[in-house]
């Protein structure tokens, strides 16, 4: 496939799960990418494995933003395609959650993510693809997730409010809510491998199909709202979870 030849694209948190596979898939798709993180290492091994440039950056930090969109700028001039991945996930029940545990979440995933935007718009192209990637934890009430799924529910309002905003410079704005997937994101989360599939087990009865998500199936979605197959498409919001949110049956 070539469907997005000429195009360059920006994947944050491309050096791992999800941003690595969707990052993956861009080049399959013929794009020029890069991908941020903050570990060099994982940059570096990216760069090697996927064919793509990749940059040091802290969502967190807005004037390591600032040098991104440098960086960016000085080499590749202008880009195409951004796939706002790079987030942090932690859990805590209302009574405990501390002020450090709110401020880790909203500084990277809606102040770092909403900035990250900004900051990039002047050298997206008109009729460029800005997609977030979001979770069902912004609507299913999990326990424990109540400022991760407020961080998710923020991206979410900037998806539509955004899609409005940019729709004269004919950018379309989209994002995509993954269910449970396989990624490494669960070992940061202190789970052991055994702790992970006894959770997969019992999330089991809830996804209609029996199963985790993998991380290339949800990069085929970022590959879908990258290209011109999505042209008609902006504002919206894509659930990629098995079938676990329309399953009440418990």
């Amino acid at each position: 496939m070539s469907k997005l030849v000429n195009k360059v694209a920006l994947v944050t948190g491309g050096n791992s799960g999800i941003g690595y596979a969707a990052a993956a898939e861009l080049v399959a798709q013929g794009a020029k990418v890069i991908v941020t993180g903050r570990n060099k290492e994982a940059l570096i091994k990216a760069e090697s494995e996927l064919n793509v440039t990749g940059f040091v950056a802290d969502q967190a930090d807005l004037k390591s933003i600032d040098n991104l969109v440098n960086e960016v700028k000085s080499k590749f001039g202008k880009i195409d395609i951004i796939f706002l991945n790079a987030g942090t996930a932690s859990f805590a029940p209302v009574e405990s959650a501390s002020e450090e545990h709110y401020d880790s979440i909203m500084n990277v995933n809606v102040k770092g993510v909403y900035f990250t935007v900004q900051k990039l718009l002047p050298i997206l192209n008109d009729g460029s693809s800005i997609i977030f990637n979001t979770s069902i934890n912004a609507t299913i009430g999990m326990p424990n997730s109540s400022v991760y799924a407020a961080s998710k529910g923020a991206v979410l309002s900037f998806n539509r409010v955004l899609a409005t905003e940019l729709a004269p410079r004919k950018i379309r704005v989209n994002a995509i809510s993954p269910g449970p997937v396989e990624t490494p994101l669960y070992g940061k989360l202190g789970l052991s491998k055994e702790e992970v599939e006894g959770f997969g087990s019992v999330l089991g009865d809830k996804i209609l199909l029996k199963r985790f998500g993998k991380a290339s199936e949800i990069a085929k979605t970022v590959g879908f709202l990258a290209s011109d197959d999505s042209s008609f498409i902006t504002g919206t919001e894509i659930v990629v979870d098995g079938g676990l949110t329309v399953n009440s049956v418990v």
